[in-house]
This record gives C-alpha cells, structure tokens and sequence, in this order.
C-alpha cells in the first residue's frame, strides 16, 4: 500500500510512511478541470424483449491494451509520453498475458491522465522503461475479438472513478460510491477486509471535491449511504443474483459485502452465490435471475498478476452457456473490465465530476438484438449499464445526479442493440479452454487482486 498521500487535479504529491492522516486543503474548486454535467434523464423501454441482463466483471485492462488496432474503433498501435519535458510518440508493444502487473491506484491514474493529455503512463513502467505502453496480442485474447466481431464492442465506456477495483465494483451495483455530494469512497479501507467484515474501528479512504486523497478518513466500511440496485431490484420483485469466489472476505470484488442492506439482510444468503462457478450450473438448470453480476477467480481474470491466459475462455464459457439455452432470446451480456491496470489508453476521459469519468475499459454487448459487428463510440459509463436495467424492468433511477448517482445522467447501452430485429441465432465463440474445465474449478481462496 502508499503511504498517507494527498493529491490534486494538478499533481501529485505522496508522503511515504507519514504518521498523520492527510489534511483536506481549501483550495478553490477552479483549481479542477473544467467539469460538463449532462442534463438528467431517464425513460423507462415498455417494448424491450430483455428480460435477463449478466453482467461480467474482468479484471485490470485498458481498452487500448485489449483492442488496439480494432477496425473501427478508437483504437491506436501507438502513444505518447513525456521524456525530459517533451512530448514524444511510442509505438506499442505486443505481450502475452505474462506481462507486468502496473501500478493502478488512485495517484497513478491522475498521473497517467494528465489533465487530459493521457501522456503520463511512463512515468510507471517497470525500471523506467516503457511497459505500459503494451497491448496483448490478439492471438491470446481471440474470444474477445470474436465477441466484437459478432456483437458489439463499445468503444468509450468509462468507469464512475479514477483508481482501482474496489470503487468500480462498488458504482457497477450503485451508480456512486458517495459518501456526501463533496465526499467519496477511495482506493481502500485499513482494514484488510474492505467491508462489513472488516475489523471494529476500520475506516475507509476517502476523495473530496478537490480531487485530495485522504487516508483511512472515512467511516467504517459497511455502507447504508447510498442506494444500490439490489434495494432498487428486490422493491420491484425482480431476481437478482451476484456471484463470487467466496462469501466471506473475497477482498474488493464482492461489492455487496460492504452494503449493510445486503451484508446484514437476507439478500447475502439468497443472492450472493459462491462460488462463482455456480453460474454455468444456474444457467444449464433454468435458475438464471432476472439481473446477475458475475466476478471471476484470480486465473480467470485476465489480470496482469495471475499470470494465465484463461479469462477469454472463462467469459466465452458463460455467453456460450447463455448461448445454447433457453434464456438466449431474452438475455443481454455486458463483458467489462474494472479498471484499466495502469495500461495505456489514449481517449481523454470526460470529467463530469470530482470522481471522474476514468481511464477508458473495453466493453463488450452480446445479444440476439444487438447491432452485428458493431462499433459503438457513445459515451458510457458504469451507470449506463444500471440505466439499462431500469428501462429494461421499468425501474425507478436509484437518485439525483445532484446527489452522485450516474445512471441518471449516463448515455443507456441500449442505442447498441435493434430490438426491430429478429433475435439472431446464437453461434459458440471458440475457445482454448472448455466449459467442463471451469465446471471442476474448485473454489479458489486466492485474492484477485489486492489494489
């Protein structure tokens, strides 16, 4: 872990092992990049034939760093970086999914970032070299391009929050991770378990108005501050499931262990399902809820740390599952990444508030109604998909933009798919691993990630 660290939207300044929690500042908020609200709205979509959304969480990739070169897409083989105060071209590189495992929390992305430039990604490679600069060559993830090919890939989804995985997975079921309209949940809690779980007086870190860091600031980390979906979903009696490696202390991938609606109610025996590999048994037995979140083990991940190629083929296993069964005529797959590893990525992130937007992810849309091959440049963010379940089930929005939640605001996912057309018949995506391998996968104890 850093240090106590205090940052601003101009830079960065970090206080390895200080004693002191770092101080929030009464810097003028003009001191931030200009910030574009986007007017409210929501519809709800009475004629949508969806009435199964799985939404499947990998880990750490930039959309550069999985798609760069893409036909279509804003997608470049190169990028650009700062060497001795100028501003120089770098092509990328190819890797397999043996390469490094970047620094990615909050003060890395504001760096990389630079205020828009996305030319900050050296100053974080490995012994000063220029490791970020990377893409994994298409022959390691030949599933994801197929997915693209077929369905669609969207090209400008952005997460809620600059940093790490535990705020991602949080605004995936929230829509906002906001403690108060000037005050957000950041990077970690000091406690080992970042939740409900976690040890009596732990406390998370928190990022204000004025984009300053302050560690172990906020309060204990079992939130009753915010809505989530699964307030939202079970008012409306809509199922609901979100499966992970373990029920108890999985880390920060199980965002609904810090919920205290979900933690301390019944929803954590009923609808939080461990392990995650009980989705491909729900799926084959008719057991599939309405809305699913599904998070991997750490070797199916794709991330950097876990140093195995299985990830493509744990996703393909999932929509092929989806694919085969009864549910496909119904379903709508959103594939995501939950932050973007520290990889290079060259599309400015949208600010719309003192969060975000952050460093672009890949994004993937299977259904039988979305556009085929098809390259969606509309802005999303993780609120885009909560928005689409609303209009799917004709939900109420979980609250106010004025109050932090984003599905209000976002652009819905759902100008990606033509519900004029015909459901498409399913064709199974190739992959190196069958399903029958992760069917045996034995529940994994191993963290995914620990940033």
């Amino acid at each position: 872990m850093v240090g106590k660290l205090v940052l601003t939207a101009l830079g960065v300044i970090v206080c390895a092992g200080c004693s002191s929690v770092a101080k929030t500042t009464t810097e003028s908020p003009s001191l931030l990049p200009s910030l574009v609200t986007p007017a409210d709205g929501h519809r709800a979509s009475s004629s949508m034939p969806i009435k199964h959304i799985v939404v499947i969480i990998q880990e750490n990739r930039s959309f550069d760093n999985f798609f760069a070169g893409y036909p279509g897409a804003d997608a470049p083989t190169y990028g650009y970086g700062e060497v001795s105060g100028k501003r120089v071209t770098i092509p990328l590189h190819p890797i397999t999914f043996d390469g490094p495992n970047l620094p990615h929390a909050w003060q890395n992305a504001i760096v990389e970032w630079n205020n828009g430039k996305m030319d900050g990604f050296s100053k974080y490679g490995q012994n000063g070299d220029d490791a970020a600069y990377a893409y994994v060559a298409r022959s390691w993830i030949k599933p994801y391009w197929r997915m693209a090919h077929k369905y669609v890939l969207a090209d400008h989804m952005f997460p809620t929050e600059f940093g790490p995985s535990w705020t991602a997975h949080l605004t995936l079921v929230a829509g906002t991770d906001n403690l108060n309209p000037d005050l957000a949940v950041a990077d970690f809690s000091s406690s080992g378990y970042n939740s409900c779980d976690a040890q009596p007086g732990a406390k998370v870190t928190t990022v204000n108005q004025y984009r300053h860091v302050s560690l172990d600031s906020g309060p204990y980390p079992c939130f009753n501050q915010f809505n989530t979906m699964a307030e939202t979903l079970d008012a409306a009696k809509v199922s609901w499931k979100y499966y992970v490696t373990k029920l108890t202390a999985p880390g920060i991938w199980s965002a609904f262990e810090a919920i205290k609606y979900v933690k301390r109610g019944p929803d954590w025996h009923m609808d939080v399902i461990a392990p995650q590999t009980q989705v491909l048994k729900d799926i084959k037995q008719g057991n599939l809820a309405s809305v699913s979140w599904v998070t991997p083990s750490k070797p199916d991940s794709d991330h950097p740390g876990a140093h195995s190629d299985k990830g493509p083929s744990w996703v393909a296993s999932i929509v092929n599952s989806l694919g085969k069964s009864s549910y496909w005529d119904s379903t709508a797959i959103v594939v995501l990444w939950d932050d973007w590893g520290g990889w290079y990525d060259d599309s400015p992130p949208p600010q719309l508030d003192f969060r975000g937007l952050a460093i672009r992810v890949p994004c993937l849309i299977i259904s039988p109604y979305a556009k085929p091959g098809y390259v969606s440049h509309t802005q999303y963010e993780y609120g885009s998909i909560l928005k689409f379940m609303e209009e799917a089930f004709g939900l109420p929005p979980l609250g106010s933009s004025a109050d932090g939640y984003t599905d209000t605001r976002a652009n819905s996912i759902e100008d990606s798919f033509d519900f004029t057309q015909k459901p498409r018949a399913f064709e199974p995506i190739p992959a190196k691993y069958p399903i029958k391998q992760f069917l045996a996968e034995p529940p994994s104890d191993e963290a995914v990630d620990d940033e």
